[in-house]
């Protein structure tokens, strides 16, 4: 009797085994197959939420088929402690797995409504940007100059929005005082900016920020980026550069950047500058004379006369010998590792070709010709391309 219970006994254990080794294998497959959504939605996790809320919300709007094993599949990966507050644009199709990646790799907003403060080379701008979770593409809602326009219905609305998201975007080349008259525009951060930062410390990037956040905060974190990519840059240096310091090439790199927005021309614009700089050679190039003009502050908006090119200042290329004494923008990081690894040229000339590059040349002859060769293009444009 007792090897019959027993019996009975193995032969329930093995098929519980089995039974429960089948459920395993269908959870686990369920958690990593497509999931139910027919389209993207925007799933909001609330600061101090946890997975069960979140599985709740998810089988609410449809997009897991069960929270249990959504909770299960979170704790199994050992994620669940990671879960981050935020707006996330969770895929048509999106998988369990896939979701709880989504909320626990990064605490930023993905979807919603964005605002975005653009500091631009030739003006700031404020864009109200509304994303589409069916197509994954954001769409312009309004744009403003807040230097000199009124701030649209429209901001104000989605400043109140629980999902908005909020970043700078700094372009490369812009100054430090653009970058901080925007800062100081930016009517949702705190603190004040004392003083411009240094010229060329700030490193162009997209910076997300808060309501409330500091202003000084965010400055660092700018600052604390470039400081690393000039170290990273100066580290991986070519060879019998004639530059003594990453601060040097912090200049030479600024030139390099308000000289060309031609990605493939910036190696060859640094070997001109690091050839003159070797033979003795003025650097003569414009953008920095400019800066002694402006300082950084604004936009020239003209060409440069003949006296601002004769002028002595710190900055006038044309006069002083060498590298200027400051960056005349903050260069981006291809400009920096450009400044630091030229291509191997002869060149120590170029002008522009008229159609957004350069044309390089060794000796004064080819560059003359080049130039002569702009100033017809020029002209020509000048009188709408007739003969």
């Amino acid at each position: 009797m007792w090897r019959h219970i027993a019996s009975n006994g193995i032969t329930f254990l093995i098929v519980t085994l089995f039974l429960l080794a089948g459920v395993i294998v269908w959870g686990t497959q369920s958690y990593k197959a497509p999931g139910p959504l027919a389209e993207g939605i925007c799933l909001q996790v609330a600061p101090g939420s946890n997975m069960r809320r979140v599985s709740e919300q998810l089988v609410a709007q449809d997009a897991v088929s069960s929270a249990a094993i959504f909770r299960m599949g979170a704790d199994y990966s050992e994620k669940s402690g990671d879960l981050k507050a935020g707006s996330f644009l969770v895929p048509e199709g999106a998988s369990m797995a896939q979701i709880v990646d989504l909320v626990t790799s990064s605490g930023q907003s993905t979807c919603g409504t964005e605002v975005v403060y653009r500091v631009g080379v030739r003006r700031n701008l404020v864009q109200v940007r509304e994303l589409d979770p069916a197509t994954g593409d954001y769409a312009e809602v309004a744009e403003f100059d807040p230097a000199v326009d009124a701030a649209p219905a429209e901001y104000d609305r989605v400043k109140a929005e629980g999902d908005t998201r909020f970043r700078m975007a700094v372009a490369e080349g812009v100054t430090s005082w653009q970058v901080a008259e925007m800062l100081r525009e930016v009517d949702i951060l705190d603190g004040a900016i004392a003083e411009t930062p240094p010229e060329g410390t700030l490193a162009p990037d997209s910076y997300e920020f808060t309501p409330g956040t500091d202003r000084a905060g965010i400055i660092a974190r700018m600052t604390a980026a470039q400081s690393q990519i000039l170290a990273d840059a100066w580290a991986a240096r070519a060879e019998g550069l004639p530059l003594k310091s990453p601060e040097e090439a912090l200049v030479l790199a600024s030139l390099v950047e308000k000289e060309t927005g031609v990605p493939t021309e910036r190696r060859q614009v640094a070997s001109v500058f690091v050839n003159r700089l070797e033979r003795g050679m003025r650097l003569q190039t414009d953008p920095a004379v400019i800066y002694g003009v402006t300082k950084g502050e604004g936009i020239l908006g003209r060409g440069l006369r003949r006296s601002e090119l004769d002028a002595p200042t710190p900055w006038n290329t044309y006069v002083i010998p060498g590298l200027p004494p400051t960056p005349i923008a903050n260069p981006g990081r291809a400009s920096i590792e450009a400044a630091l690894n030229p291509d191997s040229t002869d060149y120590v000339f170029f002008v522009a070709d008229g159609s957004g590059g350069h044309a390089f040349a060794t000796n004064l002859d080819d560059h003359n010709r080049n130039v002569a060769a702009y100033r017809a293009i020029e002209a020509q444009q000048a009188t709408g391309g007739n003969n």
